[in-house]
């Protein structure tokens, strides 16, 4: 497979040396995980594979979540919350889709042994550094997913990655291919520059004419910004008065009906020893490894120490270290031969060698925690919590339904609606379409503030969800127009803008006829001198020298290099808006020689990441061509 994905996409090493120089300096972003399901109701279709809302939603609230943890307050999420970022995480889950489907027509397989392990080393799953089974099942019930769901998420995951890793790891990295890359990172060049620094304001005059003029043809520069203010009605489940106990009668009828949400299930106190054989190999290997699994068997039932032969003579290294202790195990989480012989063991057993994809397990039953029902008494206290809580959502459902009944009744004011429910109508203070306190920094607030419905028709707005259980209802209270500021307010910051505009062109022009000069062979000593200014001298100066203007230094890395005893020149913009005339003298080559064995290595794990990294996107987007992808934008919300 890797083979015709390398086909794909490989070209010109000069090509690829380019785009891998990008990458290093300037970042390369690969795929991540997902998951998928059909609808109906669906925001993507990939050859076939729908992406419904459901699906995005999800991952747009896990994005969302991650910055919010990774920021906190100090970011803006509004300018998380935009058209473009929403498309950009589309698109990635486009990419994964397709991705996807392409490994499993090649055939491409996660083992179980595989999903089952990375599923004992998750530590939500675990306490005291082992696998705990009532942790795994609390973590299926909490997310409603079923065993065998999760079991998919897992494959599905798993599969992303190692395809990943695949389509990275099959960048070729020969010696000389690092060996240019450090000539190329490691360069550094000598040169000499003049700043030629821009007028100064005072040499610059702007006439009222010219002021006003501008006034006249650009005043929707200078408007005041549009505000409005809100009424609204706001619904919050937690904060909503409903019962606060719950008699013991009703408690019991609940323990009654969901005894089986209150079942301990049966757990396994497992250690095991695993003789690794493909499950492809032929008859001899598989031959082999079952005689010396016979022979630990031996071993492990005449009565030597268990851990002992398993930190000797196990294949598994998650649990070889630990004795072979794989922790208390229920059903549906090892493999289904090594679950069915495990389950069929009493206390004290050492099994006979049970075959799994993985090879053989010696498997040792060292304690039993038998299926258990937790009395009422010992979960009293949580039905009473989910008790009062159902009847809060229940209360919130139905208030929230009449609710915006009745704001369709009648969306011209939210007073009758207000007074029915017995709900305050709240008020915000003025705010821009930027949003400003309270709700109006919300930006599905801000979308439904300023839409045409709310805004031009005057209409109370759908109900907006803030959050789980948590919606308002708003109106326009006040609404000011954006309006030309008097010509007197703002006088002065055209007349700065001007000022600033001349003195740019001034600047630019002039370096523009000096660099002229410099290229028909004038000195750079003789422009400074006639200007008295200095020519500064800079040598071995890097890609990332910090001592030396930003932009200078880019501008300086774009030169060719110079003939024999003719310099490069150029002309720069520098980051406070001066220029600079520039003459480059040198290019010194890094020296692969100097590099050692380590430093090296670190290269070539950098130029086999963004040789892998092109070779991803370079399959990804031969997929593409090739697909059948409908997006339908208008359910990008």
């Amino acid at each position: 497979m890797l083979q015709t994905i390398h086909e794909k996409t490989s070209g010109m090493f000069a090509k690829i040396l380019l785009g891998i120089i990008t990458i290093v300096f300037g970042g390369f972003f690969g795929t991540q995980q997902f998951g998928s399901s059909h609808s109906a109701n669906y925001i993507a279709d990939v050859d076939g594979h729908e992406i419904t809302q459901s699906d995005f939603r999800e991952r747009w609230e896990a994005y969302r979540t991650r910055i919010t943890r990774q920021f906190g307050n100090q970011i803006d999420m509004s300018l998380i919350d935009t058209p473009e970022r929403k498309r950009q995480l589309l698109d990635q889950m486009i990419d994964e889709q397709l991705l996807l489907d392409s490994v499993q027509k090649q055939g491409a397989v996660v083992p179980p042994t595989l999903v089952q392990q990375e599923i004992l080393a998750v530590p939500a799953f675990q306490v005291d550094g082992k696998f705990n089974a009532t942790a795994y099942q609390q973590f299926l019930s909490q997310s409603r997913k079923t065993a065998e769901g999760f079991d998919d998420d897992i494959r599905r995951d798993l599969l992303l990655q190692q395809t990943d890793q695949q389509l990275m790891s099959s960048a070729f990295v020969s010696a000389a291919d690092v060996d240019n890359y450090i000539r190329l990172r490691d360069q550094t060049r000598d040169f000499q520059y003049v700043t030629l620094p821009k007028p100064a304001a005072s040499d610059v005059t702007v006439a009222d004419a010219d002021v006003d003029a501008y006034y006249k043809a650009h005043g929707d520069e200078f408007m005041t910004p549009e505000k409005i203010s809100l009424d609204y009605i706001e619904l919050d489940a937690s904060k909503m008065k409903t019962e606060t106990s719950v008699d013991d009668a009703t408690l019991k009828k609940q323990y009654e009906d969901q005894k089986s949400h209150f079942v301990t299930n049966e757990e396994r106190l497992a250690s095991h020893i695993l003789v690794k054989v493909d499950k492809n190999a032929n008859a001899d290997a598989q031959k082999a490894a079952l005689e010396k699994a016979k022979g630990i068997e031996e071993q492990a039932k005449s009565g030597k120490d268990f851990a002992a032969l398993a930190k000797a003579d196990s294949d598994d290294p998650g649990s070889k270290a630990q004795g072979g202790d794989l922790g208390w195990l229920a059903k549906g989480v090892t493999d289904p031969a090594f679950e069915s012989a495990l389950f069929a063991m009493k206390k004290g057993d050492i099994s006979d060698p049970v075959k799994s994809d993985e090879g053989y397990h010696i498997i040792q039953l060292r304690d039993i925690k038998a299926e258990k029902v937790k009395p009422f008494e010992q979960v009293k206290a949580e039905l009473a919590s989910k008790y009062l809580e159902g009847e809060r959502e229940r209360t919130y459902s139905d208030v929230s339904g009449h609710l915006t009944d009745a704001i369709y009744q009648d969306p011209t004011s939210l007073d009758a609606a207000a007074k029915q429910f017995n709900l305050p109508v709240q008020k915000t203070g003025l705010f821009t379409r930027t949003g400003g306190e309270g709700i109006a920094g919300n930006p599905k607030v801000l979308k439904a503030a300023f839409s045409s419905a709310v805004l031009t028709e005057g209409n109370a707005s759908d109900p907006i969800e803030l959050g789980p259980s948590h919606i308002v209802i708003v109106k326009v209270d006040q609404h000011q127009k954006a309006e030309p500021k008097p010509l007197d307010q703002v006088r002065g910051d055209i007349k700065k803008k001007l000022v600033d505009e001349q003195i740019a062109k001034a600047a630019h022009e002039r370096a523009d006829t000096l660099f002229a000069r410099v290229q028909k062979g004038e000195s750079l000593d003789k422009i400074a001198g006639e200007l008295k200014l200095k020519v500064e001298d800079q040598k071995d100066i890097g890609r990332n020298a910090s001592n030396v203007d930003r932009k200078l230094v880019d501008d300086v890395f774009k030169l060719d290099r110079p003939a024999e005893g003719k310099p490069t020149v150029g002309e720069s913009s520098l980051s406070n808006g001066d220029f600079a005339l520039v003459t480059l003298n040198a290019v010194k080559d890094g020296d692969p020689s100097k590099v050692d064995a380590k430093t090296k290595e670190a290269a070539r794990n950098t130029l086999r990441q963004g040789m892998g990294g092109l070779a991803v996107r370079g399959y990804i987007d031969s997929l593409r061509k090739s697909a059948k992808i409908e997006v339908l934008e208008d359910r990008l919300q």
